[in-house]
């Protein structure tokens, strides 16, 4: 029995970690080595993945997720304080760029609406390139990268019309009225969801919740996305606009940063498959026969986008004309919200390919280009502007910066999630240095922007402890909760030192012997130390001698907590009062407009008591437990420290008060 289809996954997914890996080793977005894939397997060149229904159904479902988690992180109070930039500059940036490109494509023979779209998709720029490439440059907080934030905000709201316009103009092949009746259906559903979400959904996660389950934590999640999206195709809207509906109403909850969690890898996996789509969609020998045509779009659009945003954004850069351009250069490549657009266009009858066709390949050339533009826009700027200045980049510094550090004695942290963290703290407090090795990179990102060093990478590989200094290393401490990833580590780190103490946490007992076999020099299981804390206590308030109390508790330890694993049963047993979620540590950039800017930390928490502002970053430099008096400017880095929903409701009082 064949199954064509499994074949053409297999050999898409095989040449996408070919391509990636070989994307990755010289630094380049893995989104250029999903196109590249696509536009050599696709049928246009090998011809070895052509099937185009299931390209279709795997575009389509890339849009959906990419979408959904779009709306989790859309935030109603974050769009209040940056009105005026998103309105402003963003609203400015949208309507010109579509209007301008519009007015040509009707010009050359599109009909109005079809033109709006092309338009809509020549004004979206790449979020996740644009995102990603500027939180590796460190340049997020940065004027520019503030002011490019608030435009691609801008798009993404724009995007929900033009989705529903270009899916009226496949499903209707005549009637302005029936475009005009999707924009409505499109609001009202708007409406509709979000009541849902703010009546229905979070009473019903919060029943999940409890159930301390993550499959069904999981399972709930992908049954909500693709309901909504199955919901307004079924009114004749695209799956793609449910699903923003579904992120939107969701990102309301305080589970939206689980949510996100949970969805990445479905995600991240998609939208690879989309993208190789997209690629597939690219004519190769369209480049050739039109080569000219299709560079003076990419030309076309990259100076276009740039000059609009760089006159509006003036203004909002502070009369700087070096800041406007850097933020017109960032966002002039295409987006995935294009391809989004004109694959759409491309499943209908009423659009001649031959016009979306080279569009399609100029947004994916410019987006070939992209990194390289995003990179190296301060220099380009300088170029344009015949300015001279420093041309090493925030990234570089705080590069050199790790590197000057590992060269220092240090503690190394490997793990950097609530345990590491804390341990991070208490190790800065009393004057040591550290320098903490994670493999999450959103985990990373958001470090990094609050100022810790910590770098990514896999502490297992000997590479990379040499890179981080093992040399100078004067205590390992291990922190992840997964025991076979602590022993990894404790063998990479022992077949380079020996001599160094390593310190491993794990959650019990069950991998006590293997871990002292690999050779760790203390193994701290959670749950035992925190009764060994509860028996202190307790001994203590029975007036029992201090003296007494130290040799009970050192007993125990020396007997490798023997006493007390005899006494606890084996089973996942969690307490009943545990919390569904641990405190986790959350960056947050002050935008101008927002409530909390000019006013004090005391005043703040008048207004919020819980609110926990662990460390305030101005500048580039990290200030820790910042004084109550201080006053918050826009652009501050603030490190905020809770669990989900506490971080929420504290985002929103310093947005919006």
């Amino acid at each position: 029995m064949s199954h064509p289809a499994l074949t053409q996954i297999l050999i898409l997914l095989a040449a996408a970690v070919i391509v990636v890996y070989l994307v990755r080793r010289v630094r380049l977005p893995p989104i250029l080595g999903y196109l590249l894939v696509g536009m050599v397997l696709g049928p246009h060149v090998l011809d070895l993945a052509s099937d185009s229904e299931l390209a279709t159904a795997i575009a389509e479902y890339g849009v959906v997720f990419l979408v959904f988690t779009l709306g989790l992180e859309f935030s109603l109070p974050r769009l209040i304080a940056m009105r005026w930039e998103v309105l402003g500059l963003g609203g400015g940036q949208v309507l010109l760029t579509a209007g301008a490109a519009g007015v040509i494509a009707w010009w050359l023979g599109a009909t109005p609406e079809v033109a709006a779209v092309l338009g809509g998709a020549v004004a979206m720029s790449s979020t996740a390139l644009v995102i990603r490439q500027l939180g590796e440059q460190a340049e997020v907080n940065r004027t520019h990268g503030r002011l490019a934030i608030a435009i691609l905000l801008a798009q993404d709201l724009a995007f929900v019309p033009f989705l529903a316009l270009a899916a009226a103009i496949v499903g209707q092949d005549d009637a302005h009225s029936s475009v005009l009746t999707s924009l409505v259906q499109g609001g009202i559903a708007l409406l509709i969801v979000l009541a849902a979400g703010r009546w229905l959904l979070r009473p019903l996660f919060l029943e999940i919740a409890r159930a301390r389950t993550p499959e069904l934590f999981l399972l709930a999640v992908l049954l909500i996305a693709l309901a909504s999206a199955w919901i307004t195709e079924a009114v004749g809207l695209s799956l793609a606009l449910g699903a923003f509906l579904a992120g939107v109403m969701l990102a309301e909850t305080e589970f939206r940063h689980q949510i996100e969690a949970s969805i990445r890898p479905f995600r991240d996996i998609l939208l690879g498959l989309f993208f190789i789509t997209v690629g597939m969609l690219l004519d190769i020998g369209l480049l050739g026969r039109e080569l000219l045509l299709v560079t003076g779009l990419v030309a076309a659009m990259l100076v276009a986008k740039t000059l609009i945003v760089m006159i509006l954004g003036r203004p909002f850069a502070g009369g700087s004309s070096f800041k406007a351009l850097r933020t017109g250069l960032v966002v002039s490549v295409g987006g995935e919200f294009g391809f989004a657009l004109l694959t759409i266009l491309l499943q209908g009858t009423v659009v001649d390919a031959r016009i979306v066709q080279p569009l399609l390949a100029a947004i994916v050339l410019s987006m070939v280009v992209s990194p390289l533009i995003i990179r190296h826009n301060k220099r380009i700027a300088r170029f344009i502007l015949r300015e001279r200045g420093p041309t090493q980049t925030a990234l570089a510094r705080e590069q050199a910066g790790t590197e000057a550090l590992s060269r220092r004695d240090h503690v190394l942290i490997c793990g950097f999630g609530r345990v590491g963290q804390n341990i991070g703290r208490a190790l800065e407090r009393m004057g040591f240095e550290y320098l903490a090795i994670d493999l999450d990179p959103a985990r990373v990102r958001t470090a990094r922007l609050a100022g810790e060093p910590i770098i990514y990478g896999d502490a297992g590989q000997s590479e990379v402890l040499e890179n981080v200094g093992l040399e100078h290393v004067s205590v390992c401490v291990v922190s992840f909760s997964d025991p076979m990833l602590a022993i990894r580590i404790v063998n990479a780190v022992r077949k380079l030192r020996r001599d160094v103490p390593i310190l491993v946490r794990t959650q019990d007992d069950s991998h006590l012997p293997a871990l002292q076999k690999s050779g760790a020099s203390t193994v701290v299981p959670e749950t035992f130390e925190a009764a060994l804390m509860l028996i202190w206590h307790t001994l203590l308030l029975l007036k029992v001698p201090v003296t007494s109390v130290m040799k009970t508790i050192g007993d125990i330890r020396s007997h490798r907590y023997s006493v007390m694993r005899e006494l606890i049963p084996r089973g996942d047993v969690r307490s009943s009062d545990e919390s569904d979620y641990p405190e986790e540590l959350h960056t947050f950039v002050l935008p101008p407009g927002a409530w909390a800017v000019g006013r004090n930390i005391v005043e703040i928490r008048e207004r919020a008591p819980d609110i926990n502002i662990s460390a305030i970053r101005r500048d580039g430099i990290t200030g820790r437990e910042p004084d109550p008096e201080t006053v918050l400017r826009e652009g501050d880095v603030l490190v905020l420290y809770g669990k989900p929903d506490a971080l929420e409701h504290s985002e929103s009082i310093l947005l919006m008060g």
